[in-house]
């Protein structure tokens, strides 16, 4: 494969299973299956490390937290920051010969390597629409165009934050899941979110006041990601006008999912449940096999291989991801590992193993919820995590357990680093400001 530019998306907050491509019943979006039919979807790909900042420093490190030190959305000068000397994609790529470009809003060690930074800004206002997509593409756009007019190899990473909260698509996508009253009286379907979750829920009264259908968020969620498609069909024209395919990787993922009412977390991205933890990965290249789709676990650790292998690099640190490439090579549906580590700690401290038939998580602190402590899912049979089988298989969570212990210790003596997990507090109490929803550069 000619090792020429790569494209990589993330699409904030996106949960693998609202995509239709991975099989969802709603039509949410015929673009990006379109974009899927024509290239390789991993059908079980994790974001080991949840939210934003941990899981976007781990899929542009290459390295876990007990490495790049980032667990939780922290923000000030005195939390953690992904330490200098361990190298970004694209410093590893700027390092290449390739040029590099960002539209995204998230700066700190984000920035590093980007020789182009487009932020944006779409957070001007509390009520609905709020346009986010088209406020990435203006851009998005402007760096393609930059990467585009120039000669060598490029790197370019786009940052949409649809369908992050707030759910408020522009129209005609603000009705497109759903056509009732969702502020009936009669419907009492909301009343435990707004009875049980008082850490957001000035957060929600700012953009969803007065709700009572608890089936009106989770449609509007739905409706943000046929929004986001729309918007992303504006890059797939410009990279087909540009013929920019014929030589480009283009890499399509999420930094970790949502949950909408499953357990009851509420339109927010923590608990470590595959609602926040299986997200879509989609990779794109006229040599890759078109329609392909492959099985076992993959993560956000074996991207930083996957492109550095596609660009020809050698990387002079061991990397403990794998390359995709050379899974797509071999057929396989192996994954590239057979379980992993996970982790949590922006309004609740958690960590577990995942395996392909087991989910174990192990509760620190959940000042919120009051979760279980310990929690044991059966990913096969009971894949929406609703049985809790820590009491009937405690052999299970003992076997389980240990792995997870003896990972744990081994991180610590290789890296000379307490567990970051325990060296860092709960980020978020609370939340009331929409404009304080997402990072903002």
């Amino acid at each position: 494969m000619e090792p020429r530019n790569v494209l990589l998306f993330s699409l904030d907050t996106l949960r693998a299973d609202r995509l239709g491509c991975y099989g969802h019943y709603r039509n949410t979006s015929p673009h990006l299956d379109d974009l899927a039919d024509g290239g390789v979807v991993f059908e079980d790909c994790v974001a080991p490390f949840i939210p934003t900042f941990p899981g976007h420093t781990t899929l542009f490190t290459g390295r876990d937290p007990f490495d790049h030190r980032v667990i939780g959305q922290h923000g000030g000068e005195d939390d953690p920051q992904c330490a200098e000397d361990i190298p970004l994609l694209a410093e590893r790529l700027e390092s290449a010969g390739y040029f590099t470009a960002a539209a995204d809003v998230m700066g700190r060690w984000f920035k590093r390597g980007c020789q182009l930074y487009e932020p944006y800004n779409f957070a001007g206002e509390t009520t609905q629409p709020w346009r986010k997509a088209e406020a990435v593409n203006t851009a998005s756009l402007k760096c393609l165009d930059a990467c585009l007019g120039q000669d060598k190899p490029w790197f370019c990473f786009l940052h949409y934050w649809d369908p992050h909260t707030p759910y408020l698509p522009p129209p005609p996508f603000d009705r497109m899941f759903y056509a009732g009253n969702e502020k009936d009286p009669a419907n009492h379907s909301a009343d435990r979110m707004w009875e049980t979750y008082d850490a957001l829920k000035g957060y929600f009264h700012s953009w969803m006041p007065g709700i009572t259908d608890l089936e009106y968020p989770i449609a509007q969620y739905d409706a943000a990601v046929a929004y986001l498609d729309a918007g992303l069909q504006h890059i797939w024209e410009k990279l087909a006008y540009e013929s920019a395919f014929d030589d480009t990787l283009v890499i399509l993922t999420a930094d970790h999912g949502e949950e909408l009412a499953e357990h009851e977390m509420w339109f927010d991205h923590h608990g470590l449940y595959e609602t926040n933890l299986h997200i879509p990965l989609i990779l794109v290249h006229p040599e890759l096999p078109a329609g392909d789709r492959r099985g076992g676990l993959v993560t956000h650790l074996d991207v930083v291989p996957t492109v550095l292998d596609y660009a020809g690099i050698a990387p002079e640190d061991e990397l403990p991801g794998t390359s995709l490439l050379d899974l797509i090579d071999a057929e396989s549906d192996t994954g590239s590992t057979a379980e992993q580590y996970i982790l949590e700690s922006t309004w609740m401290k958690k960590y577990g193993w995942r395996t392909n038939e087991w989910k174990l998580i192990i509760d620190i602190e959940d000042p919120h919820h009051h979760t279980p402590p310990v929690e044991l899912y059966n990913l096969v049979t009971d894949p929406s995590e609703q049985h809790n089988l820590a009491d009937e298989r405690p052999e299970m969570v003992a076997a389980l357990r240990s792995r997870c212990e003896a990972w744990r210790d081994q991180r610590m003596a290789e890296t000379g680093l307490p567990d970051p997990l325990l060296a860092t507090g709960i980020a978020i109490k609370q939340i009331g400001d929409p404009k304080l929803a997402v990072p903002r550069e």
